[in-house]
This record gives C-alpha cells, structure tokens and sequence, in this order.
C-alpha cells in the first residue's frame, strides 16, 4: 500500500488575547497550511519538483521547514547541540535536493515531531529571551524568531499553493 499524508486537523486562530498566544495561533496557521497542502498525496507526489532548474517540492518544503523549527526554536532559543537533519555545510540545499519519495513518510512524521520538540523547549522562555544570530551575532528575541518563522511559513505556502495546484489541480484555502 502507497502511503498519503494525511488528513490535518485545523485549530481556530487566536484573534485576541495575549501576544504568546497570538504568535502561537499564527505558527500553528503557517504549520497548518503546510500539512494540508500535502494532505492525501503519495511520497512520489509530494518529491514532484516545480519547474527547472528549481528543486523545489512539497517534500522539500516539508524537509526545509524541519531544518527551520530545529534550527531556530531548538539550536537557537532553546540552545539545544543538534545537527542538521537534512543539509550540511558542504550541502546547504540538502533538504530540498536529497527528497527520496520512499522516505515521505519519514519525513513528514520527523516534521510533526519537530513541531511538538521545539514547542515543548521554548514553552518556558519568554518572549524577551535573546540570543546571537547565527550569521551576525546581533541580538534577537525570541519574539523575532516567531515573527521570523511565521514569515518563513507564509512565504512558503505560496510555493506550497503552486506545487499542490501543479500535481492535481487542487486549488484554494479553506
């Protein structure tokens, strides 16, 4: 049997209250959107490429923004020691370039679980937490790391509307 990602339950937006749970309801929107985009296709519909000479997939996107929870909630709010999951140094593209269609699965399920570690090591900082950025070693809160991730998943769910209408036609956002 072809495994399907599958069905994603979707959460009310938060559209009052306090700021955490603003920038939390945002995240999970972002995250959301991602998922459903790829609900109900096959590993090798979701490593379907956009165009040349792009890498761009679903499954690269999925893979990317793996990297990027554990990369910017765990490596750096959180200062956990990880590895990258997908990329190196001498293969920065890894994540978008290396998808296997027989490890979507894997994949997809390394990014659910990537969502709920990385939920769970910031749960306790505040918002004002600061840390270096990794390339400019300037100041940043956590604040403009959620401010930096929702930005990341909406840029990405216009590729992610792109790549799902190129595989079936399906279109929209409910």
């Amino acid at each position: 049997m072809t495994w399907t990602a599958p069905e994603v339950a979707r959460t009310p937006q938060v559209l009052a209250g306090d700021e955490r749970a603003q920038l939390d309801s945002l995240l999970n929107r972002g995250r959301e959107i991602l998922l459903w985009k790829c609900e109900g296709l096959t590993g090798t519909q979701l490593a379907t490429r956009s165009v040349e000479p792009s890498s761009m997939s679903l499954l690269g996107l999925i893979r990317h923004m793996t990297e990027c929870e554990r990369g910017w909630f765990r490596t750096r709010a959180a200062g956990e020691q990880l590895n990258y999951l997908y990329s190196s140094e001498t293969n920065r593209d890894g994540d978008f370039d290396d998808t296997v269609p027989e490890q979507a699965e894997a994949d997809y399920a390394r990014l659910i679980a990537e969502i709920a570690d990385c939920d769970k090591a910031i749960a306790a900082l505040p918002l004002d937490h600061i840390v270096p950025h990794p390339r400019s070693g300037l100041d940043l809160s956590l604040r403009w790391i959620y401010l930096h991730m929702i930005e990341e998943y909406g840029r990405h769910a216009g590729h992610a509307d792109l790549l799902r209408e190129r595989i079936d036609g399906a279109t929209g956002y409910q």
